[in-house]
């Protein structure tokens, strides 16, 4: 409960924002890049059998597949399709969640979380086996430990399947994707605690390092790598030999990085972001888009004045991460913000200022006119704004209607509605 302390009232703050009026928003499509979608089955199925990936498995040999904690288009069919493959020659196939310290850094959290993300067994056809102990594989040339989920280690194969795309805190040759998952995934807790120990300005370091080490160690069945357009349909699905996996990821990060989804705004006053969360991005939303980083390490995108995030999405489970990062946030997601989902994450990253509570409305209305009241205009109504769901949504926004010069006669925008007036429930939030 947010209170105002001492002698304080929430009329003072209300008499201030009052006067502010909201400019009138219009729903606008942005023509985000759209490279054709894949049979994601279908690939799979074929590039297992060109290169025979499957043949070094004997009946009844045990195979890991990992699962992360990313909300990922076509991944439990990607998932599932390996779980069958894999019985029908004869193997026994467990999932790992490979999500290094998500879900609370506990066994059972990250258990859950698969299940609510639908890899639970009755879906897959292959139980999943949770631990948080490692198991040491080897060192870096650095004298960094190799660690690995035990029963991933101890499995007579392993599979490891991710999406690539760039990461939200660093640059380099391998961000987001197969080596990370490896390197972190696989590594839980104590394994990202030792890859994020020296910060993220050696991230592009360590994730080869600790990756190349894992992979030599392990007996690596295949990684499948599923690379998403702006739609959030699977544009591209690579399925990599062991020997393959450090080779070509490199071009496929690239390959991700212009299928990317952006804002097409240089500069604004106001971003509203109605949620944020973990199955939404690892930092709670793509920094890349916003362009608001809790890490040195990476910069770029639009410049926005002032972000308001609105809500935490329920699949994040309390799990509160970038939230920090907003300028202003709600009460209802302050109340969501579980420390104990949070926390663990933030103190394996070594980054604490996404966990940060900003300034604290009781509402949408308030929050957003706080927005406005702090944009440092001469005339509020001049505000530019623009509102998205999350950073996985750009394809659909709101923009302010002073923003339709700017946009009319612009190729990448499509306007779907006339101007009208944001809409508040009683309680003052948006509908």
């Amino acid at each position: 409960m947010i209170t105002t302390g001492g002698n304080g009232s929430w009329s003072t703050i209300e008499n201030l924002l009052e006067p502010i009026q909201l400019p009138k928003m219009v729903k606008v499509r942005q023509i985000q890049p759209h490279p054709p979608a894949v049979d994601v089955e279908a690939e799979i199925i074929r590039q297992i059998a060109e290169k025979n990936l499957l043949a070094p498995i004997k009946a009844g040999d045990t195979v890991a597949i990992t699962c992360g904690s990313r909300g990922i288009a076509n991944m439990p069919l990607a998932v599932k399709t390996m779980v069958r493959l894999i019985k029908e020659v004869g193997g026994d196939p467990f999932l790992v969640p490979a999500m290094g310290s998500h879900a609370g850094a506990t066994a059972e959290g990250q258990t859950q979380m698969l299940i609510g993300m639908g890899y639970g067994e009755e879906e897959m056809g292959a139980p999943i086996r949770a631990t948080m102990e490692t198991v040491e594989l080897d060192h870096t040339d650095d004298g960094l430990p190799v660690l690995c989920d035990k029963y991933a280690a101890e499995a007579d194969h392993l599979v490891v399947m991710n999406r690539i795309k760039p990461h939200v805190c660093f640059r380099g040759p391998y961000e987001s994707g197969l080596m990370k998952m490896f390197t972190i995934g696989l590594g839980k807790q104590k394994g990202a605690n030792i890859a994020h120990s020296l910060g993220f300005g050696h991230m592009p370091h360590h994730i080869p390092d600790i990756g190349n080490k894992s992979i030599a160690k392990l007996n690596v069945l295949c990684a499948i790598g599923l690379i998403e357009n702006a739609f959030h349909d699977t544009a591209v699905c690579k399925v990599l030999a062991k020997d393959e996996i450090a080779k070509e990821e490199p071009a496929l990060l690239d390959q991700a990085k212009s299928f990317a989804a952006y804002l097409f705004f240089d500069q604004l006053d106001t971003l509203i972001i109605d949620e944020v969360g973990k199955n939404i991005s690892g930092s709670g939303f793509d920094t890349n888009v916003v362009g608001r980083y809790h890490s040195e390490w990476v910069s770029g995108g639009p410049k926005i004045k002032r972000v308001v995030i609105l809500d935490i999405s329920k699949a994040s489970k309390g799990n509160g991460n970038g939230i920090g990062m907003a300028d202003f946030t709600t009460r209802r997601a302050v109340e969501k913000f579980d420390f104990a989902q949070t926390y663990p994450n933030t103190l394996t990253a070594t980054l604490t200022g996404s966990v940060k509570i900003p300034m604290t409305l009781p509402n949408d209305l308030q929050a957003i006119k706080s927005c406005v009241k702090t944009s440092n205009l001469v005339d509020f109504a001049d505000v530019t704004m623009v509102r998205i769901h999350n950073t996985l949504c750009l394809d659909e926004i709101e923009v302010s209607e002073n923003l339709l010069p700017q946009i009319r006669d612009d190729a990448r925008f499509e306007i779907l509605s006339e101007p009208y007036e944001m809409v508040f429930d009683q309680d003052g939030n948006l509908f």
